[in-house]
């Protein structure tokens, strides 16, 4: 399936210059969620992953089949002050400032492969911190899967040696 179809390119949003890519088309065909799902799935196994997490929000939307469809747990990474229990913490950098993600501390054991699963991999910050916090928590990073990629960005060069998965490649922002 050629997902590129089924991503909307959006001229000058949120600002001029920027090619925004939308990935709402696909969450609105069940056809081509279920497929996503099921490439991830399947790169999930291949990887042995034992868990999938993913970052709030657009990340749920896309870790959470993929987890269904391996028969996975699924682990969600928000904001501070989101989750409930005990959780370990990671900050990281941006284009201007800092962020800060969290995860449950009981989430993952010592020793599991964590598939890491977003929408779009741009420059990297995010996954490349769920990764950060992953290794705090002894466990190893299985590999990380993208619906999107955008390639000038070279998100990739903040991410170990672990597999990736990009079902969409673009050039430019």
């Amino acid at each position: 399936m050629n997902y590129e179809d089924y991503i909307a390119t959006i001229p000058d949003f949120p600002k001029k210059g920027i090619m925004f890519r939308d990935v709402t088309p696909i969450l609105e065909n069940a056809d081509v969620m279920n497929s996503i799902a099921q490439d991830m799935a399947a790169f999930a196994r291949l990887n042995r992953a034992d868990v999938i997490a993913a970052p709030e929000a657009r990340g749920f939307l896309f870790g959470l089949p993929a987890a269904m469809a391996a028969g996975l747990p699924f682990i969600p990474v928000r904001k501070p002050g989101k989750l409930p229990r005990e959780t370990v913490s990671v900050e990281y950098d941006l284009e201007y400032g800092t962020d800060t993600l969290e995860m449950h501390k009981d989430a993952i054991k010592p020793g599991q492969k964590v598939l890491i699963i977003d929408d779009l991999l741009a420059t990297g910050g995010t996954v490349a911190a769920i990764e950060k916090m992953l290794e705090k928590m002894g466990a190893e990073c299985a590999g990380f899967a993208f619906v999107v990629e955008l390639d000038d960005l070279h998100g990739r060069e903040k991410l170990t040696n672990a597999p990736v998965l990009t079902l969409a490649h673009y050039k430019g922002e």
